[in-house]
C-alpha cells in the first residue's frame, strides 16, 4: 500500500463555495447545486416514483462516481425520507478518492440549510474515514452510505453489489479523464442491476458512445443552468462481443435468499452474536438471541476494558483491509455510546521496544496516512502518554479503549431482538424449513435462519464441528487508579497492555495461555501482567505502587480468545462438509478447476466466530457483513476480504492439499 494523499484540498470563493485545487473545477454548480442534483441524479433516475413504489421490506441501491461533498447522497435521502413506506431502506455506494475533511464537510454542507436534519447525522458518523470499504450506518439502519476510499478503478473491482441507480459525477472529463474511462464504465456495467438506470451532467460525445459500448443505452436529454444537455440512460446488458465479468466461484457464491418469515435465531450474546442480532434487526427481522448464561458479554466480551487496536501489515493484506474497515465501523458505532464510561477514543501508543518493532513500525508509518497512525519519538511519546516511557513508538490518534459490555448493550437493545437467556443450544436439527434449538429434550427455539456466534463453542454442532477453532486463555489484571496514574493519557502496548482508568480501576493485560481450560484467575498470571506493566513504563510501575502489591490480593477476570489457524474471522454461510467434498472433489487433483456445481449449503445457516483478541474491531463488521449475505446487499467489505473470511476456506484448502 502507498500512503495516499488522504484529504481533498479545498479553497473556497467568495460564497463560501468549495474547489478542488487537484482537479481545478467545482464541486457543484455555481447557480444552484441543489437544483442540479435533482435534475440531473434525482429526476432522471426517476427516484420519486421508485421510492414510493418500494414495499415495506424493499430496499433500492444507488452507486455514484464521485462522493465529493455528500449533496447527491443528502437529496437521495431526504426524497427517499419523504416518499418510502416505513421498513423500506436506501443503500448508497460510492467512491472517492480525496474525501473532504470533517471540518470541510461541516463547512460545504452547511450552504444548504434544507438538508440540515440529513447532514447533522451524516457529519455525526463521518469519522476515521480510511482508505478502503468503510461502512456509515444511518437513521438506525433505514439508510446505509457506503463509501469506497480510494482510487474507483482500484475500488469498484473489488465491489460485491447490485446497483439500481447509477449517479456518474466525478469533475469534468476534461479536468478528471481517469474517471470517463472504458474500464469504469464496464465496472458500472458488471454491477448494475437488470433494470438499472444511470444519469450524467456531461453530455460529452465520447462519454455516451463509450457508456453505449458497455452495455447502457444513453440519450441526450436537455439540461439545466448553463448545461445545454445532460446524459441519461438504462442497462440493457451485457455486449456480446465482450467476455462477461468471471462469476464468483460457487463455493464462494451467495446462497439463494431465504423465502418466507424474516426470523432468525442468533446462538451465543457476546460481541459477535449482539452484532450479528443488530444487523438483522435493522433489516426488519426478528432476531431471538439465545444466551446460556445470565445475561449478555458473560465470557470473552465481558472484559471491563479492551482495546482499539490495528495490528496492520505494510502489505494490504486482507486481514489489514479488513481492521481498516472493521476499526472505522467500531468507531462510529462508539460515537452512540457514554464517552468516558463505555468508551474514550484517548489513542492508542504502541511501544517501539525493541529494534524489529522499531523496523515494523516504520514500514507501516510510510503505508499509511498520518490521521491513522504516525510514529512518536521518545520525547513526544511521553508527553502524549502522560507518563516517562523508555522508548518512543507508534501512535493511533483515533484508538482508545472500549467497555466491550456496553458495546453488546447497545446492539442487543434495538426493539426487534429478543434476549432469552439461560438457553444452552446443544444440538441443531432442521425440519421442514425450520431450525431447531435443542438442549437435551427441550426445544428452546426455532426459526429458518440461524447465526452460530458462541466463540469455539461452535464446534458442538455436527453442522460446524468442522471449523478449526481453538480456544487461547487470556487473563487480565484490575489496578486501582492512584493520584499518580491519573496522568495516564492514552492506552500504552508493548507485549500487554495498560488503559487509563475506567471507573477508577485500570485494566492491564493480557496473558495468553494455549493450554489451560480453567478460566479461575492465576496468581502467576496476575504476576505476568505486572511484569508486562514493568515493560512498558516503570514509571507507572511506582505510580500504581505495584511492587508493594500481593500477587495473592489482585483481582481479574480470565477468558477464553477464539481464533482461526489464518487469524482471520470465520463469516458467512455454512455449507454441509461431506456433500462438499463429493461436489468438488476434482480439486484434489487440479486446484484450477472451478467445477459448475453448485455448493451445498445448509439453508439459513451462518457462522460469526473466530475474532481472537480482534473483536472490537472485526466483530461488529462481521454482523453487517452476515446481513449482506443474507439480504443480498452489498458487501461491506470487497470481495476478496469476505472470501477470505468465508467458512468455505477451510474445506476448500484441504481438498486442494488432498488431506
Amino acid at each position: 500500500m502507498k500512503p495516499v494523499m488522504p484529504n481533498a484540498q479545498l479553497d473556497w470563493d467568495d460564497q463560501g463555495r468549495p474547489y478542488s485545487r487537484v482537479f481545478d473545477d467545482v464541486y457543484f454548480s455555481d447557480l444552484s447545486g441543489l437544483e442540479e442534483t435533482r435534475y440531473v441524479f434525482i429526476e432522471q433516475n426517476r427516484l420519486k416514483e421508485r421510492f414510493a413504489a418500494l414495499p415495506a421490506d424493499g430496499r433500492l441501491v444507488i452507486g455514484e462516481t464521485g462522493f465529493g461533498t455528500g449533496l447527491n447522497f443528502l437529496c437521495a435521502w431526504q426524497l427517499f425520507e419523504e416518499q418510502a413506506v416505513a421498513g423500506a431502506r436506501l443503500h448508497f455506494v460510492s467512491v472517492e478518492k480525496y474525501p473532504l475533511t470533517a471540518l470541510d464537510l461541516k463547512r460545504a454542507l452547511a450552504l444548504w440549510p434544507e438538508l440540515k436534519p440529513f447532514a447533522d447525522q451524516l457529519l455525526a458518523q463521518y469519522v476515521a474515514i480510511h482508505q478502503g470499504f468503510q461502512r456509515l450506518v444511518l437513521d438506525n439502519g433505514r439508510v446505509t452510505l457506503t463509501l469506497l476510499i480510494g482510487d474507483a478503478l482500484e475500488q469498484l473491482p473489488q465491489l460485491d453489489a447490485q446497483i439500481d441507480a447509477w449517479f456518474l459525477d466525478g469533475f469534468a472529463p476534461a479536468k478528471n479523464p481517469d474517471m470517463w474511462t472504458a474500464e469504469l464504465f464496464a465496472e458500472l456495467a458488471r454491477l448494475a442491476a437488470p433494470d438499472s438506470t444511470i444519469s450524467t451532467f456531461t453530455s460529452t460525445g465520447w462519454v455516451r458512445r463509450l457508456l453505449n459500448a458497455a452495455g447502457f443505452k444513453m440519450k441526450r436529454t436537455p439540461g439545466i443552468g448553463h448545461k445545454w444537455e445532460i446524459l441519461r440512460g438504462a442497462f440493457i446488458g451485457w455486449p456480446a462481443e465482450i467476455a462477461t465479468p468471471t462469476p464468483a466461484k460457487p463455493w464462494f457464491a451467495r446462497p439463494p435468499q431465504p423465502e418466507g418469515e424474516r426470523r432468525a435465531l442468533v446462538i451465543g450474546a457476546g460481541l459477535a452474536g449482539c452484532a450479528s442480532a443488530a444487523s438483522l434487526a435493522a433489516r426488519g427481522w426478528q432476531v431471538s438471541l439465545l444466551e446460556r448464561h445470565a445475561d449478555i458479554a458473560q465470557e470473552a466480551s465481558g472484559n471491563p476494558q479492551g482495546v482499539l487496536y490495528l495490528k496492520l501489515s505494510a502489505h494490504g493484506t486482507a486481514l489489514s483491509q479488513l481492521i481498516v474497515s472493521g476499526f472505522g465501523h467500531t468507531r462510529r458505532v462508539l460515537e452512540h455510546l457514554h464517552r468516558g464510561v463505555d468508551w474514550d477514543g484517548c489513542g492508542v501508543l504502541q511501544l517501539a521496544f525493541n529494534a524489529k518493532e522499531a523496523e515494523r513500525q516504520a514500514q507501516l508509518a510510510a503505508a499509511f496516512p498520518a490521521d491513522l497512525l504516525h510514529l512518536l519519538d521518545q520525547p513526544e511519546a511521553q508527553a502524549q502518554a502522560g507518563i516517562a516511557l523508555a522508548h518512543g513508538g507508534l501512535f493511533y490518534p483515533e484508538g482508545g479503549w472500549v467497555h466491550p459490555p456496553a458495546l453488546c448493550q447497545w446492539h442487543a437493545t434495538h426493539p426487534s431482538v429478543e434476549l432469552l437467556t439461560h438457553r444452552d443450544v446443544l444440538q441443531l436439527c432442521k425440519v421442514d424449513d425450520q431450525w431447531q434449538a435443542w438442549d437435551g429434550d427441550t426445544l428452546l427455539a426455532s426459526a429458518p435462519v440461524v447465526v452460530l456466534a458462541g466463540a469455539a463453542e461452535i464446534k458442538r454442532f455436527a453442522q460446524s464441528a468442522d471449523l478449526p477453532l481453538k480456544r487461547i486463555r487470556g487473563q487480565i489484571t484490575r489496578l486501582a487508579q492512584t493520584t499518580g496514574s491519573q496522568s495516564l493519557a492514552t492506552v500504552v502496548c508493548a507485549e500487554g497492555y495498560v488503559a487509563p482508568a475506567r471507573l477508577g480501576e485500570h485494566t492491564l493485560g493480557a496473558s495468553f495461555d494455549f493450554n489451560s481450560d480453567d478460566l479461575t484467575p492465576t496468581t502467576a498470571e496476575h504476576q505476568g501482567n505486572l511484569q508486562l506493566l514493568e515493560e512498558i513504563s516503570s514509571d507507572l510501575v511506582n505510580r500504581l505502587h505495584a511492587r508493594q502489591l500481593d500477587p495473592e490480593q489482585l483481582q481479574g477476570r480470565a477468558a477464553f480468545r477464539c481464533t482461526s489457524p489464518d487469524y482471520l474471522p470465520i463469516v458467512g454461510p455454512l455449507a454441509d462438509s461431506h456433500a462438499f467434498n463429493q461436489a468438488y472433489a476434482a480439486l484434489s487433483k487440479d486446484a484450477r478447476q472451478v467445477p459448475d456445481v453448485p455448493c451445498p449449503w445448509l439453508d439459513g445457516l451462518y457462522v460469526n466466530s473466530g475474532h481472537g483478541s480482534r473483536g472490537l474491531i472485526t466483530a461488529p463488521l462481521s454482523g453487517e457483513l452476515l446481513a449482506a449475505w443474507l439480504d443480498n446487499e452489498p458487501l461491506p467489505l470487497p470481495r476478496s476480504v469476505a472470501e477470505a473470511c468465508h467458512p468455505n476456506r477451510f474445506a476448500l484448502r484441504r481438498l486442494i492439499r488432498g488431506a
